[in-house]
């Protein structure tokens, strides 16, 4: 089949990789003049397969109501006038439920551990190289009862597959020395020996590279205007390219949204409402010289909810969750703290005037569960809302999507979306409208 893919983050460009791969005829259409430039450029870095729990869990409310207030807190609801945030928001605490919790963690952790072994495989059939780590993430507690919590999910997690070991204080500095300078707030510490990092967006452009070696067409600078529907169907996407100055009207068999959080509008306009909402994080890269004392292994902080990944000769510091529409400027009283929490627990990690700030848009779901499959129209299909997770979980949720659109049985045990799913589950709640 001839098919469309609109976004070219690390989740459209894995898309278009396995969909190439599988004999079909793939174009990719992105605004901006190359790969990876939004979501997927400035990143955590992490492939945490391992650490599957949604933010919408049972501790989570009452964390927010304790966040009220304060301008630098990890996860910030800035309420606007916007019925679909406010739905949103109430899914999400629906989805925070213990029941709702557990199945959201075992589906999200099924898709994880899947598309890490899709990306390993993937990494030794092309030997791409993209400043990745394989020694495993460690979080780290300084909070007795976080920790406590830890080792009770951590329990739960390994009876779902995942590799998930209780670490004291010491044993966390053992894993990463440069935590030595902390060691005195370190209560323990949970470590996913198998889980990795690395620069999703060197991963992304490298991919990009080998795609378009395998056949696909990648259309850069040009923004996706609408889609236009007949009987039932897409009949084509209208695209404005910045080199014609026109618009133009593309056509395809098949077409797949993998947009992040531009994706609901675009499927507004068309009757299909999706649960996704632009989630603004933040990051800083440090560049690194000899004698630096940073962290090598990939940490996660859990008290702030910050994550440090070393990629090459940078460290990468990235975290918080701000529920504020589209704006991506970056704002220097969430910006700033990541600075300040990274050098109390590293003194010597850089210089912290070196440092550049980045914000995106996360493209979330209430339940932190991603998109993936066929929508009402026959010939219309998702790949979005990967919240957090889009590095970690983008070669199986492509793979994946590959196989459902070649009349396959995706191999996870997640619940990939079908037509007759939709109006059930809420996830396209509006009526399609027809051309």
């Amino acid at each position: 089949m001839r098919i469309l893919i609109l976004g070219a983050g690390v989740v459209g460009a894995t898309s278009a990789w396995y969909l190439a791969r599988a004999g079909h005829a793939v174009t990719v259409i992105d605004r901006q003049g190359a790969a990876a430039l939004e979501t997927s450029f400035a990143n955590g870095g992490q492939i945490s397969a391992s650490h599957a729990e949604p933010w919408a869990n049972p501790a989570a409310p009452a964390k927010i109501l304790a966040w009220l207030g304060r301008e630098d807190a990890p996860l910030l609801f800035r309420m606007r006038a916007d019925w679909a945030q406010w739905r949103w928001s109430l899914r999400f605490l629906f989805e925070c439920l213990p029941a709702r919790a557990r199945a959201n963690t075992r589906e999200i952790l099924a898709l994880a551990l899947y598309s890490l072994g899709q990306l390993q495989a993937l990494r030794r059939e092309l030997g791409l190289s993209y400043d990745q780590r394989t020694d495993g993430i460690l979080h780290f507690y300084t909070d007795r009862k976080d920790f406590a919590h830890a080792v009770r999910h951590a329990e739960a997690l390994r009876a779902l597959g995942a590799e998930r070991e209780i670490k004291s204080p010491e044993q966390c500095v053992a894993i990463e020395p440069a935590l030595a300078h902390a060691r005195s707030q370190l209560v323990g510490g949970t470590f996913a020996p198998g889980d990795e990092s690395g620069d999703a967006l060197k991963f992304t452009q490298a991919l990009a590279e080998h795609a378009a070696q395998l056949g696909v067409r990648f259309r850069y600078g040009c923004s996706v205007e609408r889609f236009e529907v007949e009987r039932g169907r897409i009949a084509n996407v209208v695209i404005h390219d910045v080199h014609e100055g026109a618009e133009e009207a593309v056509t395809a068999d098949a077409y797949v949204v993998a947009l992040g959080s531009y994706s609901p509008l675009l499927l507004r306009p068309i009757g299909l409402a999706i649960p996704v909402e632009p989630v603004k994080g933040y990051s800083v890269t440090i560049p690194l010289e000899d004698g630096d004392e940073a962290p090598r292994v990939s940490l996660t902080d859990e008290a702030a909810k910050l994550v440090y990944t070393r990629l090459g000769d940078r460290l990468r510091v990235a975290g918080t969750a701000e529920l504020a529409g589209y704006d991506t400027e970056v704002n220097a009283a969430r910006s700033e703290p990541l600075l300040r929490r990274t050098f109390a627990l590293f003194p010597r990690a850089g210089r912290p005037e070196r440092a550049e700030h980045w914000s995106g848009l996360r493209p979330a779901t209430p339940s932190n569960r991603p998109l993936i499959g066929r929508t009402r129209f026959p010939n219309l299909f998702l790949n979005t809302g990967h919240g957090t997770l889009g590095w970690t979980l983008a070669c199986g949720s492509a793979q994946a999507l590959a196989d459902i659109v070649s009349g396959r049985r995706p191999e996870p045990a997640f619940g990939f979306l079908e037509p007759s799913e939709h109006s059930a589950a809420g996830v396209l709640a509006t009526a399609p409208r027809s051309g």
